[in-house]
């Protein structure tokens, strides 16, 4: 049998790999080939082009960026076509995997397309359910509350669970990564998290800067790290070396540690949220698109809440800044509150454990079930002719 992966971000990346190690260990014979990044190269599996420039924000952004992507989606199917694989599991990132899955259907009707991580249609645009549904034949959704969107639209689902709710920190160790930056064990440390998308980068990173800043001066004795992930990490380490102040750089294998060790959090929405919880830190979450691309995109978010936690809760655990909320001066004073208070970073790191057990913390390893899933799938195609062969 053979599985094609296809991942264009560095979450989607992340995930695949964690698939693709599953699938080997439950069938060595099952050939893997596919689209990633260097987690997915980890498990030999080499993309033809670098997925970095397939990671575009906002709506704009995505219409200039279109040709490029179109191209990509072109190649992406050519390897299908080339390789036969029996299933191809499309990670994450809608917009261009969805194009993927429509132009392998029409090249390769009978092959499995398999979908893991659906839309988030609880927060905008539902009749994307609509749309996968006719695409793929099945869905691997990471959370309970995403499963009745799909299904209602006659999608089989199964829910797998985040990867983000089984990280294991046990190894990940404060005291050593505050001893090995001179940091002293009571010291206050704001943690950032600029995201893992250019475009993020572009747009957080400076608003980010001034925030501390403020923080900083007043309240001297106040430590900054900042975590550079891996996709962005020359970006980031260029800006955050012109900042006036000193701030720490943290690599993504020290990722972990640096959250345990953190006082309180700053970051981008996305998966670090859960796993900031996850480490049990308070945080502060924030957003910002160009602004062209929000005026498009508003009308079509129809959810209450951007953070994950926050969804399952029906509450604002964690405070979300988004587009003109997003400010230096807002920043500062939702991180000033924690900061200050002790006892509302206790009540903020409960509630966000609580959370995190309503959205399956102590359930199965995700890639095992994902794996499970996909073999499934592909029972009884290894007696018979290699799809489009």
């Amino acid at each position: 049998m053979k599985v094609m992966l296809v991942a264009a971000e560095a979450s989607g990346d992340a995930l695949g790999a964690g698939l693709a190690s599953a699938i080997k260990a439950r069938n060595p014979g099952v050939e893997l080939v596919g689209i990633g990044g260097p987690r997915l190269a980890e498990q030999g599996i080499v993309s033809p082009f670098d997925i970095a420039e397939l990671s575009v924000l906002g709506w704009l952004e995505g219409l200039r960026a279109y040709g490029r992507v179109k191209a990509r989606v072109a190649d992406t199917v050519a390897m299908a076509v080339r390789e036969r694989p029996d299933a191809v599991v499309l990670i994450d990132s809608w917009g261009f995997t969805i194009r993927v899955a429509k132009a392998i259907r029409a090249a390769l009707p009978n092959v499995k397309l398999v979908k893991y991580v659906g839309p988030q249609v609880w927060a905008s645009r539902p009749g994307r359910a609509k749309t996968l549904a006719a695409a793929v034949d099945h869905l691997l959704a990471l959370y309970a509350f995403d499963a009745p969107w799909f299904e209602a639209e006659g999608l089989p689902t199964t829910v797998v669970g985040s990867q983000a709710l089984h990280v294991d920190m046990t190894a990940s160790d404060p005291v050593t990564f505050r001893a090995a930056r001179g940091i002293a064990l009571d010291a206050p440390l704001l943690l950032i998290l600029p995201g893992s998308r250019p475009g993020e980068i572009r747009l957080m990173t400076p608003v980010y800067e001034a925030a501390a800043a403020r923080l900083k001066a007043e309240r001297p004795d106040l430590q900054i790290a900042v975590v550079a992930a891996g996709t962005v990490a020359a970006d980031v380490t260029a800006r955050v070396a012109a900042w006036p102040f000193r701030a720490h750089l943290v690599t993504e294998t020290d990722k972990y540690a640096a959250m345990k060790a953190a006082t309180v959090a700053l970051a981008t929405s996305g998966t670090v949220s859960t796993e900031l919880a996850l480490a049990g830190v308070p945080m502060v979450i924030g957003y910002r698109f160009a602004p062209v691309s929000y005026a498009i995109m508003k009308p079509f978010f129809t959810g209450k809440y951007a953070t994950l936690f926050n969804h399952a809760a029906d509450a604002e655990i964690a405070r979300e800044l988004i587009q003109t909320d997003a400010t230096p001066d807002r920043f500062a004073a939702e991180l000033a509150r924690l900061l200050d208070d002790p006892a509302a970073r206790a009540d903020q790191s409960a509630r966000q454990t609580a959370a995190l057990d309503r959205m399956g913390r102590e359930g199965r390893d995700p890639s095992e079930i994902a794996a499970d899933t996909v073999l499934s799938l592909l029972d009884g195609v290894s007696a018979s002719p290699r799809t489009g062969s």
